[in-house]
């Protein structure tokens, strides 16, 4: 069985800033990680390939030349091999453009059963790219994977629509997105990262490699643009009150009642 695994380089979410002037956010000098749902769908195919050793793993992603270091995380962790779709014309793609150009880097993978993706990234969280990929390459998807179980010609997916478990069936090729609750993702070791800077390459392909559409990538095949970003302003305001402990309980009750908090009835 091959896997290919779909990973995103996105801004730490912890040390994210907000440029006041253009609404954009600040880039230069944040650090990056794995998108954190990506790495659970990395995780998830490394426990499938423990079950079928024939199995082999292919970390995808589509970013800037440095998100080739994501893809060194991912080897080091286990993965077989890494592509990184990298092109100045693919600058400005939304979650559209962008499924685009990652189903044509799995056309020209060719051999896959199953491609797993992150349910979706903290930068945008807009669960788009994985159900589009799908649509892209006309097969089967599954979302929202929080049990995932592989037999020789049929994948079992348990998903987690909060308040309804669903059960889904699937032959492959097919593609399942992940949540954050299917796993704990492993620790990357010693012997990984050395085999992964040491002994293995990221592939890098570009635009005249996948000869897409140019009017299907980047600005070009981006029908949505974001106009700016805003951080939330926070408005809490603290009470502060000293005195007898029943006193103190006494007002809490009344605080609480009054602002409707509890209800006496």
């Amino acid at each position: 069985m091959n896997i290919i695994v779909t990973m995103k380089q996105v801004p730490d979410t912890q040390e994210v800033k907000i440029d006041p002037e253009t609404g954009t956010l600040v880039r230069e000098g944040a650090p990056t990680i794995i998108n954190p749902e990506d790495k659970n769908a990395l995780e998830e195919a490394l426990r499938i390939k423990a079950q079928l050793p024939d199995a082999g793993i292919t970390a995808l992603s589509m970013g800037p030349p440095q998100a080739a270091s994501i893809l060194r995380e991912a080897l080091a962790m286990g993965a077989d091999k890494a592509i990184l779709v990298s092109d100045r014309g693919f600058a400005g793609s939304d979650t559209l453009a962008t499924s685009y150009i990652l189903a044509g880097a799995i056309r020209k993978i060719k051999d896959y059963d199953l491609i797993l993706c992150g349910r979706q990234a903290i930068d945008g969280d807009t669960a788009q790219v994985g159900p589009q990929i799908a649509e892209c390459l006309n097969i089967p998807q599954v979302t929202y994977a929080q049990k995932i179980e592989v037999n020789k010609d049929l994948v079992t997916v348990q998903s987690n629509f909060t308040r309804i478990m669903r059960t889904v069936m699937v032959a492959p090729p097919a593609l399942i997105t992940v949540t954050g609750s299917i796993n704990k993702p492993r620790y990357k070791t010693l012997k990984g990262i050395w085999r992964a800077y040491d002994d293995m390459e990221v592939l890098h392909w570009s635009q005249d490699d996948l000869q897409l559409n140019p009017m299907r990538i980047g600005l070009n095949g981006s029908p949505t643009w974001v106009r700016n970003i805003a951080a939330p302003e926070y408005s809490r305001s603290g009470m502060v009150k000293e005195g007898d402990a029943a006193e103190l309980a006494d007002a809490m009750f009344e605080f609480l009642t009054d602002n409707n908090f509890v209800s006496t009835d």
